[in-house]
């Protein structure tokens, strides 16, 4: 008998998708569908936590750029 799943569907950029799909590469417990280059439909009990790690690893990549100093 067929199970459904509660999923989200969510829309993003390819280089987010990418970093989505590896974050779920570990567990297989995100994902429920890949759709497209810029689609995914996510198991919705997981949204939060996704968002969580989301930030994790953009907090990593990103490096605000220091403010010029004034030569006057």
């Amino acid at each position: 008998m067929p199970r459904a799943i509660r999923g989200v569907l969510i829309e993003c950029e390819p280089a987010i998708k990418s970093i989505i799909v590896h974050l779920d590469s570990a567990n297989n417990d995100i994902i429920i569908e890949d759709l497209d280059e810029s689609h995914l439909v996510v198991k919705e009990n997981m949204v939060h936590l996704l968002k969580q790690k989301l930030e994790d690893r953009l907090k990593e990549t990103y490096r605000p750029e220091e403010p010029l100093a004034d030569s006057e």
